[in-house]
């Protein structure tokens, strides 16, 4: 077994709090987790696997946390939950089969117009104003659980905004929004991490420790997005939405 150094381990769980910390409310911290994962020298499909894991003990908090808070609609998210997981499933299977780069460019232009539209709806989320599911709510709901759920286990970059901004367009509150995505997003995580530990591509010395500081950043995460409501996770979700598109125009670039 490789010999784990204590310097870097600290350094991992600290980066793991602070990526869970961000993760937890709006997603995206796969931009500070994998970069610091890639430093222990890990294969990048190792790297992703071991990622995954520590997501998924992060998301598992995150989620728990806002359902204990009340502000997850466990009705709506009780039947989105399999959808999502199904999705990601679909989704991790079909990479084996077809390359995704060619969704970068599409996901730049997505993440763009949601930056832009969120920026200029001024007072939106700030209050909830879903009363409940009509049939075309019912119909956007299954088709965006199962579609972003598919696009999780397929690419990946963007899923927490996509997730929340679909249930902004739902009527939900910021907090409210980012609690539903995140039930959602820890489906398509399980799915995805399943997939990386049949492949073997996870390891677990970095991501068992990764995973531990991740729910402590989780942890505090959503309690501060709780209590500071809308007015801290509206620039939040821009801020992280605008650095996921700098980093996929630099991939393109590069």
């Amino acid at each position: 077994m490789e010999q784990v150094s204590v310097e870097m381990l600290l350094f991992i769980m600290a980066a793991g709090f602070l990526a869970s910390f961000i993760d937890s409310v709006v997603g995206g911290g796969g931009l500070i987790s994998i970069p610091a994962l890639l430093l222990t020298g890990l294969p990048s499909t190792v790297v992703l696997g071991t990622n995954k894991l520590a997501s998924t003990m992060s998301s598992c908090t995150s989620t728990l946390s806002f359902i204990r808070s009340g502000k997850v609609n466990i009705k709506l998210v009780a039947w989105l939950f399999p959808l999502s997981l199904v999705g990601s499933a679909l989704g991790a299977y079909t990479v084996t089969k077809i390359p995704p780069e060619f969704l970068k460019p599409l996901v730049i232009i997505l993440l763009i117009l949601v930056s832009i539209y969120t920026l200029f709806k001024k007072n939106w989320g700030t209050e909830s104003t879903y009363k409940g599911l009509t049939k075309g709510l019912a119909l956007f709901a299954i088709i965006t659980a199962f579609v972003i759920g598919f696009y999780d286990g397929f690419f990946g970059p963007g899923t927490g905004s996509f997730l929340l901004f679909s249930f902004l367009l739902m009527g939900f509150d910021f907090v409210g929004a980012a609690g539903n995505a995140k039930v959602l997003n820890f489906a398509s995580n399980i799915a995805g991490l399943v997939t990386f530990m049949v492949l073997g591509s996870v390891n677990y010395q970095y991501g068992i420790p990764m995973g531990l500081a991740m729910i402590a950043g989780a942890l505090v995460g959503t309690q501060v997005a709780i209590r500071k409501g809308a007015a801290y996770v509206k620039p939040l979700f821009i801020s992280i939405t605008a650095l996921l598109i700098g980093k996929q125009i630099w991939d393109m670039l590069h």
